[in-house]
């Protein structure tokens, strides 16, 4: 799974390695993000943007926002079928850029909170879908009572076996050249695959070498708690 990521690159770093276009919004700088919170994430609407949504993914459909809450995570293996998710996989994608992220190993004593990133220093995108929702009241709806909630949710898949020992699960990981097919759903609109087949093709467990952990301390366990000392590796 993925409950915790770092964003801290800088705007000119990001627009370089996520071919960003435009940034609507200024970039997030958090060594804790949360579920719930404001992130940065990448879109195409017709331009690649930078914009800020809420980490808990909304259905266009649902009656209630704070399903959010228990949508930070799709599964990559039903994504493309489940009801809260299928639309946006298929129409509002998304990329998450991050430094790094956080998972707690499984011990006798408790939860060990591990940072995931890459040797080279560098970000790197997490696949995620995104939507936005609308209070639909009973009855009569005032008018300018009807502000948009944008959404997103982070993929996860089976952990590659570099990270299996830290947790069963890890964010789904899109390699730069792949970025902007992603974006755009071009390996199923080019190729004509059915959404089954496409999830097989980029939906899959990191292979690149590039991905080091360290032990980092329970600071991080709280999400009030935001600084570098959250990534520092615990002391021997």
């Amino acid at each position: 799974m993925c409950g915790r990521f770092t964003q801290k690159s800088e705007r000119k770093v990001l627009g370089e390695e996520f071919f960003i276009q435009e940034f609507t919004d200024h970039v997030v700088v958090s060594y804790n993000v949360a579920p719930g919170q404001k992130a940065g994430i990448v879109i195409n609407d017709g331009t690649t943007r930078y914009v800020q949504f809420f980490w808990g993914l909304v259905p266009s459909w649902s009656k209630d926002p704070k399903i959010g809450s228990r949508m930070i995570n799709a599964r990559g293996e039903t994504v493309a079928d489940k009801p809260s998710f299928k639309g946006p996989f298929r129409t509002k994608r998304c990329i998450v850029p991050v430094d790094g992220f956080y998972e707690w190993q499984k011990r006798d004593k408790g939860k060990v909170p591990f940072y995931i990133h890459r040797s080279t220093g560098m970000p790197f995108g997490l696949a995620g879908l995104w939507e936005f929702w609308v209070p639909k009241e009973i009855g009569r709806q005032e008018e300018g009572n009807s502000t948009p909630l944008y959404t997103f949710t982070i993929i996860t898949t089976k952990a590659s076996p570099a990270l299996s020992a830290l947790h069963d699960r890890m964010p789904v990981i899109i390699p730069k050249e792949r970025i902007g097919r992603w974006l755009s759903g071009g390996e199923r609109s080019e190729e004509r695959r059915p959404p089954g087949q496409e999830s097989e093709r980029f939906l899959v467990p990191y292979s690149g070498g590039d991905l080091s952990f360290h032990e980092v301390s329970r600071f991080v366990n709280s999400p009030g708690n935001n600084s570098p000392e959250c990534i520092e590796p615990v002391s021997a």
